[in-house]
């Protein structure tokens, strides 16, 4: 069985689903290939993909592998001590960020939602990376303000190594989803991988 995910949701959502289910039908063999493009999973050669719901093709079957998401805007205490504490997502221009390029080239902007008002700003700054791993790190070290999931950050947060900004602030994201063909034969491995899911929802 072979699925295509971008990292956050293989690391946070698929591996761990898919480490428990080898365990319990160890004849299935498995390749998880990391990756944020878009692509056509059917020429690919994969079986199923993981991607946001809103971002499926029409002639997929999809089902939530997970709560609804939300970024989480952090940074280290040290380089808040340099540079101060941005009050709104607008403040957040005036700070060296920590930028990510989507692998078509494009820059990630970052959306902000409170009370009906609704920001995007595509962030200024020295360090652009390419992994959301990568983001954390170079915010750990204090390089600059990092927009990541807050399943990358909570660890670091309940212990104090970042610190997250302008709570009030998030977005709610879709789901992630897992997505499959619905014009083409399932095979047994996959269709007990969705069985398994289903059973492990709790959403």
């Amino acid at each position: 069985m072979r699925i295509n995910a971008p990292g956050p949701a293989a690391d946070h959502i698929l591996c761990p689903l898919t480490f428990e289910f080898m365990k319990i039908y160890p004849d299935v063999n498995v390749e998880i290939v990391s990756d944020a493009a878009i692509i056509d999973i059917v020429e690919q050669g994969f079986d199923a993909g993981v991607r946001f719901g809103n971002q499926l093709a029409h002639n997929m079957i999809a089902m939530p592998l997970g709560p609804a998401l939300r970024y989480a805007i952090v940074a280290s205490p040290d380089y808040l001590r340099k540079r101060g504490r941005p009050n709104s997502p607008r403040d957040l221009l005036q700070h060296d960020c920590i930028r990510r390029r989507f692998p078509g080239g494009t820059m990630v902007t970052w959306k902000f939602a409170r009370d009906g008002d609704e920001v995007e700003i595509t962030p200024k700054g020295r360090l652009t990376l390419s992994s959301a791993h990568q983001e954390l790190q170079a915010a750990l070290a204090g390089s600059g303000i990092a927009h990541l999931f807050e399943d990358y950050v909570r660890e670091d947060v309940e212990h104090g190594r970042l610190v997250e900004l302008l709570c009030d602030w998030k977005q709610k994201l879709p789901s992630w989803y897992l997505y499959y063909p619905s014009r083409r034969h399932t095979s047994a491995a996959v269709r007990a991988f969705l069985e398994y899911i289903r059973n492990q929802r709790s959403y």
